[in-house]
Order: C-alpha cells, then sequence, then structure tokens
C-alpha cells in the first residue's frame, strides 16, 4: 500500500559562511567550506520538535539553538521543509535574549516593505519554494562572535486520512551532531487510538530501541532522542547518520461512523464509516499518448495502468479513451472488468506507443458522451460512481486550445454527474488550468513527478478512489442554529479516507446537537445520524485542553481558508472578489501565512538598520528549483527571482552583479553546467541538437549567401519567433582571399502575446516593448525587467533572455580583432529551457524541442580514422552520417567545449523538415 504524504516538516539545518565562502554547488544548496561544527564555527547544540496533535489538527513548533565559537561574526541559515498544506502561524528569533517576532501581513502591504528595504540597499531576503512535496522555509540572521541564536518556527495543519492512516512526515538532515537532539510528538483523539507507529529510513538495528511508542486509549506518545554517540555514522565519526525520513502513522477506533466535537462554540463533524459495501464504480482513462510523452513518460503510464488492472474489482466497468491529436477510444463504451476483458485490456496496454498533438478537449467531451450512453442503456449499475481520470504532461495545442473553454465545456457537460480528476504529468503542465479543471467537477488535480517512482504515484492515487463506499454524501444540521459551514456536500467518500466539516454554532440556548448523513450506498440509501449533549461534549473536550485550547476554532479557520481557496480558483468577477476577501480576513485574523498573507519579520542587522525578512506561501502553479536566503551582491537579483522563479535568470543575475560591483565571484561568464543548452547554433552556422535519451547529439550546417533570414524558432501556440540574419567574411582585399563562410550577425526575437520585439547585433541590442524602446551596449553590463520579461547582459559575452513563460535564450557575443583582414564579429544562439514550447514549435531548432528519434548501423571507417562514417534512420528517412564534433560557448564563451555529434550532411537534409530553402523568412522580425 503506497502512503501518500499528509503532514511533512524537515528538520531545521544550520549552513554558516562568511561572504568569500559563497559557494553555488546547485539547486538549493549553499554550503561553507569548511565543517561548521569544529570549534570556530556555527554549533548547533539544540534541536527539537514538538508536534501536538488534537483531533487530527497538527500544531509543531521547531526550535534550534546555535552559538557562534568564531572569533568573528558569522551568517547563520535556518532551513525548515513544511508541508504544503500548511500554514505558519508565528515565526521568532531570540538574539542576546532579545526576541524577534514575525507579524503576518496582506501580501502587497508586506511586499511594498520588502520593495522599500531593497531600494535602500538592505540586504533583505523574501524566501519561499515548492518542491515535490514540500515548501522550505529559509531565513539567515548575523550572529556575533560568540554569540547564540535561538529559532522558533511555529506552523499548523489538519491531517487528512489516505488510505487508512494519518500521517506525520519528518525530512530530519540536522547536517551536524548536536549534544541535544529530539523529536518528541503527543496526541489526543477523544475516539481513542487504534494503532500507532513510527519508523525512520536512516534508522539502524542500534537506533531502533531509541524510538519509544506508547500509546493507550485517547492518548499516543512518540519520543526519538539519540544521544551524541548514537547519532554518529560510526564509532569516532563526526558526521551524523540522522539523515532521511522520520515517519509516524496512526489511526482512530470507529465503533461509530461519525465524530462531533464541540468547544467555545465551535464544532467539527468527522465522518469515516468502515465495513460498508463498496459501490461499483465506472472509470473511463484519459490517457495522453503525445510525442512528448515519448520514453519513460509513457513506460511508467502503462506500468502504473496494468497494476491498476491486476487490481480491479469485477463489479466495476471501464475503458480507455487514448489522445494525441486524435481521439482513440478502446472500446466503443464501458465493458465489465471480468478476467477475460481485463486481459484484453493488459494487451492493449502494453500496445500504446506515444505521437502526435495535444487535444484535450474532445477526448473529455468523449469520455463524458461514454459514461452518458453507459447510465441511459442501463450497460452499467444504477447504483454506481462514474470517474474520469485525466493523464496529461502538457497544454493543450490541437483541437480547441483555449484553457477556459476547455474549462467550460467540460463542465457544460459533465453537469455534477461525474467526478473528474486531474493528473499532470511532469513540469510542461498548465497546472492551474487542471486544477480548475478537477474542481469544477468535484475532483482535485494532482501532480506526477517526474522520478523513478512514477507509476507507484499514478497507482497510488488510483488506489485512493479505487473503493467508493458512498456516493452524494450530505451531511446536515440544524437550521438557524449554526453559520459559517464548511463544505458539507461531497460527490464520492471513498473506503480509507475521511470527510470533515466544521462550523459555527450560534444558537446560545441550544442543548442538543443533531448531526445527520446520508448517502447513496452499494443498495440503497443509507442515513447516519448522531445526536450530542452540547454541555456534556464540551466538558468532555475541555479535558484535553492540555494539548491546545482554541483547536477547534482554529480548525475550522483552517479548513474554510482552504476551501475559500479552492473557490477563488473557480470564481469570477465579484463573487471571486468576495471569495478573495473573507479568505484574506480570516488569514489576518488567525495569523496564518496564506498564499494572500506574508509573514514579515524585522531582523537585526546593525544599530542603524533593521532589515525585514519577508516568509510567502508559494502558489502551486509555479516552481523554483534554488533556494537563496540572502544574497550579499545585489538584493535586486532576489526581487528579480521571486517575479520570475528562473534559475537561469538567477544565476545571470549573480554575473552582472559581480561585473558591476567588481566582488570576483563569478567573473567567468560561464552557465552551472546542469543548465548547458539543448539545442544551439554558432559559428559557420553549426547547429547541435542534443537528444537527452540518447545521450548524444546531432548537427549540421546551413549553407547560405550572407543576407538571407532564416526561421530558428516559431511556435504559434506561446507566440514566439526567433530569426537569425546571416553575414558573411569582410570583402576580398590584396592580402587576403574571401572566403564563403557564413555567421549570424543579427538575432531577431518576436513574442506577439507581449508585444515585445528585440534585434540583436554584434554592436547593439533593441528592445522594443509596446511602443517603448530600450537600446543596450555590448559595451557595459546591464538588466532590464518588465512585467514577466527579463533581459540580463553579460558585459562583451553574452546576454539572457527570460519570457518567464518557458522560453529562455541565451546569446554569445563572439568578438574577432577589429583589424582582422576576414572574420567580423557574430553571434551565437542558445536554447536554455524549451520544455513549455507548445509541440506546434518548429523552425531549424523548435521542431526538435519535443525529441527526435534514431537508430545508427553500419559503422565503418573513412579516410579519416578519427571521423567514421554511418547509417542513420531518422524521420522514416535512411542517410549517410559522418561521427564529428562541434564547438559550443556557454561553459566557455572564449575556446568553446567539445560536443562530439552525428554530422548530417547537405544542409540537413532527412533530419529537418522539407528542406533548408523552407526555413527562409523575409526579415528580421517576420512572424510568417
Amino acid at each position: 500500500m503506497t502512503r501518500l504524504l499528509l503532514f511533512y516538516a524537515s528538520v531545521a539545518s544550520f549552513a554558516a559562511f562568511t561572504t568569500s565562502d559563497l559557494l553555488i554547488e546547485g539547486p538549493g544548496s549553499i554550503r561553507k567550506r569548511s565543517v561548521a561544527n569544529d570549534g570556530t564555527g556555527i554549533e548547533i547544540y539544540s534541536l527539537k520538535i514538538d508536534s501536538k496533535v488534537t483531533s487530527r489538527f497538527a500544531h509543531n513548533v521547531i526550535t534550534s539553538r546555535a552559538v557562534n565559537r568564531a572569533s568573528e561574526s558569522q551568517e547563520v541559515f535556518f532551513d525548515v521543509d513544511l508541508p504544503k498544506t500548511a500554514f505558519i502561524t508565528n515565526f521568532s528569533m531570540i538574539i542576546d535574549g532579545v526576541t524577534y517576532a514575525g507579524t503576518v501581513k496582506e501580501k502587497e502591504v508586506a511586499k511594498k516593505q520588502y520593495d522599500a528595504a531593497v531600494s535602500r540597499g538592505q540586504t533583505a531576503g523574501l524566501v519561499k519554494a515548492s518542491g515535490r512535496k514540500t515548501e522550505q522555509f529559509t531565513v539567515s540572521v548575523n550572529v556575533a562572535s560568540h554569540g547564540k541564536v535561538t529559532f522558533e518556527l511555529i506552523y499548523e495543519e489538519l491531517l487528512k486520512r489516505r488510505l487508512g492512516n494519518y500521517e506525520i512526515f519528518l525530512k530530519v538532515k540536522p547536517k551536524q551532531l548536536i549534544n541535544h537532539f529530539q523529536i518528541e510528538a503527543d496526541i489526543y483523539e477523544p475516539q481513542g487510538l487504534k494503532s500507532l507507529d513510527a519508523k525512520g529510513t536512516f534508522i539502524t538495528n542500534d537506533l531502533l530501541p531509541v524510538i519509544k511508542t506508547t500509546f493507550s486509549g485517547n492518548k499516543g506518545h512518540v519520543s526519538f532522542k539519540p544521544t551524541l554517540d548514537q547519532q554518529r555514522s560510526c564509532a569516532n565519526c563526526s558526521t551524523s547518520l540522522l539523515d532521511g525520513d522520520f515517519t509516524i502513522t496512526y489511526d482512530v477506533n470507529r465503533e461509530s461512523p461519525a465524530n462531533v466535537q464541540i468547544v467555545n462554540g465551535y464544532f467539527v463533524h468527522f465522518f469515516a464509516p468502515t465495513k460498508l459495501q463498496s459501490v461499483p464504480k465506472n472509470v473511463v482513462f484519459v490517457i495522453d499518448k503525445s510525442g512528448s510523452m515519448e520514453g519513460r513518460k509513457m513506460e511508467q503510464t502503462k506500468d502504473a495502468l496494468l497494476k491498476i488492472l491486476a487490481d480491479i474489482k469485477e463489479h466495476d466497468h471501464f475503458n480507455f479513451i487514448l489522445f494525441d491529436n486524435n481521439v482513440e477510444p478502446w472500446k466503443t463504451n464501458l465493458i465489465p472488468a471480468n478476467a477475460a476483458n481485463v486481459e484484453e485490456a493488459i494487451a492493449f496496454v502494453k500496445s500504446i506507443h506515444d505521437n502526435g498533438w495535444t487535444n484535450i478537449n474532445d477526448p473529455l467531451l468523449k469520455a463524458v458522451e461514454m459514461l452518458n450512453y453507459a447510465h441511459e442503456h442501463r450497460l452499467v449499475p444504477e447504483k454506481s460512481a462514474s470517474i474520469i481520470i485525466l493523464l496529461t504532461d502538457g497544454q493543450a495545442n490541437g483541437g480547441e486550445t483555449n484553457p477556459e473553454k476547455i474549462q467550460e465545456n467540460a463542465k457544460n457537460a459533465i453537469q455534477g454527474r461525474y467526478t473528474l480528476y486531474s493528473l499532470g504529468f511532469g513540469r510542461g503542465v498548465n497546472f492551474p488550468f487542471l486544477e480548475k479543471l478537477a474542481l469544477e467537477n468535484s475532483g482535485v488535480a494532482r501532480r506526477i513527478y517526474e522520478d523513478s517512482d512514477s507509476a507507484l504515484q499514478l497507482q497510488g492515487f488510483y488506489d485512493e478512489v479505487a473503493n467508493p463506499l458512498l456516493v452524494d454524501v450530505q451531511l446536515q444540521y440544524p437550521e438557524n442554529q449554526i453559520s459559517d459551514v464548511t463544505q458539507n456536500r461531497f460527490k464520492n467518500y471513498y473506503d480509507g479516507s475521511e470527510i470533515v466539516v466544521a462550523g459555527r454554532i450560534t444558537d446560545n440556548d441550544l442543548n442538543t446537537f443533531t448531526a445527520d448523513v446520508q448517502g447513496l450506498g452499494a443498495e440503497n440509501v443509507l442515513t447516519f445520524p448522531e445526536k450530542i449533549d452540547i454541555a456534556e461534549r464540551e466538558e468532555a473536550q475541555k479535558k484535553q485542553e492540555y494539548i491546545f485550547g482554541d483547536y477547534i476554532e482554529r480548525l475550522w479557520a483552517y479548513l474554510t481558508i482552504q476551501q475559500l481557496l479552492e473557490k477563488k480558483i473557480q470564481a469570477k468577477g465579484g463573487e471571486k472578489e468576495n471569495v478573495t476577501a473573507q479568505a484574506l480576513d480570516l488569514s489576518l485574523k488567525y495569523h496564518f501565512v496564506t498564499p494572500l498573507t506574508s509573514m514579515v519579520v524585522t531582523k537585526p542587522e546593525d544599530e542603524k538598520k533593521d532589515e525585514p525578512l519577508i516568509a510567502d506561501k508559494p502558489s502551486e502553479g509555479r516552481a523554483c528549483t534554488l533556494i537563496v536566503a540572502v544574497i550579499y551582491v545585489l538584493p535586486n537579483c532576489m526581487l528579480m527571482f521571486i517575479r520570475s522563479f528562473n534559475v537561469i535568470e538567477l544565476f545571470w543575475c549573480f554575473i552582472y552583479a559581480d561585473q558591476v560591483f567588481g566582488y570576483g565571484y563569478l567573473t567567468s561568464g560561464y552557465l552551472p553546467p546542469a543548465y548547458n543548452p539543448v539545442f544551439s547554433v554558432d559559428s559557420d552556422p553549426h547547429f547541435i541538437i542534443h537528444v537527452r535519451e540518447r545521450n548524444d547529439s546531432l548537427c549540421f550546417n546551413i549553407d547560405e549567401e550572407p543576407g538571407v533570414v532564416l526561421n530558428l524558432v516559431r511556435d504559434p501556440y506561446s507566440g514566439i519567433t526567433v530569426n537569425g540574419q546571416l553575414i558573411g567574411d569582410k570583402k576580398a582585399s590584396n592580402s587576403a582571399k574571401q572566403s564563403n563562410h557564413t555567421y549570424f550577425g543579427k538575432i531577431g526575437i518576436i513574442h506577439k502575446k507581449k508585444d515585445l520585439k528585440i534585434e540583436v547585433t554584434p554592436q547593439k541590442i533593441i528592445v522594443r516593448l509596446g511602443k517603448k524602446t530600450s537600446i543596450f551596449s555590448w559595451l557595459e553590463s546591464g538588466s532590464m525587467t518588465q512585467e514577466s520579461m527579463t533581459l540580463i547582459i553579460n558585459k562583451k559575452k553574452n546576454c539572457m533572455l527570460s519570457t518567464g513563460d518557458g522560453a529562455t535564450f541565451v546569446i554569445v557575443l563572439h568578438q574577432v580583432w577589429k583589424k582582422h583582414l576576414v572574420h567580423q564579429d557574430f553571434l551565437g544562439f542558445y536554447v536554455m529551457d524549451s520544455h513549455k514550447f507548445s509541440e506546434k514549435a518548429h523552425g531549424l531548432l523548435g521542431q526538435f524541442f519535443h525529441g527526435v528519434d534514431f537508430e545508427v548501423s553500419h559503422v565503418h571507417p573513412s579516410s579519416d580514422p578519427k571521423k567514421p562514417h554511418a547509417t542513420m534512420v531518422v524521420k522514416r528517412h535512411t542517410i549517410s552520417v559522418t561521427r564529428g564534433w562541434q564547438k559550443e560557448y556557454t561553459t566557455d564563451p572564449k575556446m568553446g567545449k567539445i560536443v562530439p555529434c552525428w554530422f548530417v550532411h547537405f544542409n540537413g537534409t532527412g533530419l529537418i523538415d522539407g528542406v533548408h530553402t523552407d526555413y527562409i523568412v523575409p526579415s528580421l522580425l517576420s512572424t510568417v
């Protein structure tokens, strides 16, 4: 059984460094060159995680204490990974007995305070990141020599029940031995604890006894307090073996299917019936098989579908609809999941292959049509749950491509009868679109991350919805006696989950509280009445206040905010404004850091200035891959990163800052190896296409006359076009012979949707954004940020353009000796990020953005032993190729880096679509 994340916290960790020690080791890592705990650096002497859970509502406090053993002040970093569904409620730092506490403010108010600090040149830090399961909170502070600092972070979360368990998941990574390390969890459940367990991926046989787990009645306790010696990775090691996951799981007794708790005029109603007969389900799997699903994605999808078929129940009905730019149902109608049909389905799944574009609209409507027909003609049981599971890795670029129109079409077709779940595979999906699509049809959206366990993620999601026990569930309460009730109607209730409803009791004289639940079971309508004596129940609840008192009110506020944020996604116009205002008011009242608020902490720096830190909660729609806490060289780099969340952009900002301020950290102008380009054209011109699946490259040249303009990239979906104009060598003179070499002397970039036009030459860069024109020289470093477009120029080396919507280009400047008799300055063009381009992208480079498959055979020697010939099959053509090499200039702007490749002759004939003259366009800024 696959357990999904319910609660995630990372043990806080520290890193200390001086300015000269700053290293960028990769996404999200900043480290000190020497070991911190050596008597001369930062030492964590105490770290404690205290988790108190009352009726599924978790109140978590992480406290870290450190001392600076060095003879000079040092920067200390506090890093914590939080569950995505958690809200930070407080953060404070205690330095030399003075407490610096956080306050929650409206996001725009906090941002203005942050921007004001940046404009004064202060090293204010805005820190937020979103990963696969967590968000990272990072803060730094300067600690004087032999000074001490205490960090305390508090966050709260309602634990959801999935697959029969509540789970507390802690990421343990203290990075050094700690004198006082402990994890404590106190759990109080009025229904009584049925089970309680704790384990860790790093736990050895020697550490196993250190985990103490006890529970009796309605109380449970878990503790983990390893000594210094028990933390060591070996007998005399100074490194810690505490590096991994620490998981606490529990469940409660369920003598009654429902449990109502009341404290201080607020109630919470938990509903999770057991021992019910499963309701038959009718499921249509709508599977993206477009070209971008090629390779590992498709194999993992097929693996998951095969495992699902192995577990499907005989009373279920199912079907598959595959789609690319076409819609391909497996069967005309839904069929029963008997042994023969399942066996046939397994063979079908194994035969699936990828091809084409992404048409999401038509297969969704076909799935609804199929379910309608099945119900109307009684091909499926009358009492059954019908669901659609959509899996896609891309954005709609075939058929109907307007996301809002697709959402409208799906909602009008489904009309509340079926549940739609959206699964977004990988990073290229339009997740906000999928989220709204699901929420408008009683479902949820999930990301499926491109990791080795993607198949398990898919299967794990299906396991959650595999066993519906009730359909059309309604929870009803006394009219005119309660208010502010959270969602109380649910399309389906699944085995192993739990429905939670909270609200406020408005009738102060109410003595008896009734709660009625009604839902359609496998055979008939089921009801679950609950009647509670308020005074008696409230008195019983007060006994648990030793954990934390107003938990039901806070639980209600948490749940209400979460649901208002979901409504905000679906709402429009005045309704959206009203929902947003309600969520904001509650966030501020209950001190929650939500997507509408930020926490501002005034941190000490020196006697003259205080610098605010702002903690934000990121949205799921965008992910960042690099965490930066404090930027020494240029605070504006941080602001730029926050606006675009582009790692490459941040790196180039470091380069720019280095050039301007002369710090000397990154003067090489290099790009990090992790972001080497996959598509490029440079020099004569040589085109290089890196094929990641093969860990190999293809290359070709284009021979044309000077003045010819070639289309490199054209994407009608995003509106981005890139062209390059050829130049030749200088005219022949008495002392130099004219050659027929050509290079790119101009690059034109057009973004129609942003009304953006950029013209790059070896002398200058002209940017036209709407009616505004800006001109930059290569002689100075500079930058420009407008809306979601950022241009950064690295003096006499290169420039980077990021549009903020998935397009990141680098243009390399090649300068030659001014008095050279033959050669002249020219440009190279590199595509650093192409995953968000649509499958309609084309051009000499763009046609390869979504992969190219090839086979090489009959390798044999040529006249040059270093360049063997071979036969290649690519795009249904059989061509002759030669093993050779080309150079790309991002990692070494002067000398270049050798890239081995298979060279395709005759202007790329057989590799590129059509012939090379098809890519000649009228002008540099042409979009035709």
